[in-house]
């Protein structure tokens, strides 16, 4: 499994940060290719929410559902796949000084073996850095737009 480590300093409370992420409906605005994330049963927040999503990279529209195995509020947050491509991602959050939060994502991915996994990865592995990249910053974004209204 291959594993992808970022951190960010937002301008923003951990429990505001915490509870943006926690928030389904916002996931689409700040995860890079997530172009759908929706509630699987009743439960939509905390452990136990199940989720199905759609991320577009390139071509190729992956499906995959997830699953909340880790909530700890205002602390960390851990999805991991169920169906699909196999995936995990684990947030954390830590107060610093003057009303800011660092975010630490570990991402961890793993792609088929044989041919079906060699092509998955030409299209998947060149993007996957930058989309963390580009998810940190946009979420970071999102925070700190939320905090000032």
């Amino acid at each position: 499994m291959r594993e992808i480590n970022r951190s960010a300093i937002a301008s923003t409370s951990r429990e505001a940060a915490f509870a943006y992420l926690d928030d389904y409906r916002n996931v689409p605005q700040w995860m890079f290719g997530i172009t759908r994330f929706e509630p699987r049963g009743e439960i939509t927040s905390g452990l136990g929410a199940t989720y199905d999503a759609t991320m577009q990279i390139g071509p190729k529209a992956l499906t995959s559902v997830v699953h909340v195995t880790e909530w700890v509020p205002d602390e960390r947050l851990t999805l991991e796949s169920v169906e699909g491509l196999s995936n995990s991602s684990t947030w954390s959050f830590v107060d610093l000084d003057e009303g800011q939060t660092r975010l630490d994502v570990i991402f961890r991915y793993s792609l088929p073996g044989g041919i079906a996994g060699k092509l998955l990865g030409a299209v998947v592995e060149p993007v996957v850095g930058q989309a963390i990249r580009h998810t940190e910053s946009t979420l970071r974004s999102q925070l700190e737009a939320a905090q000032r209204r």
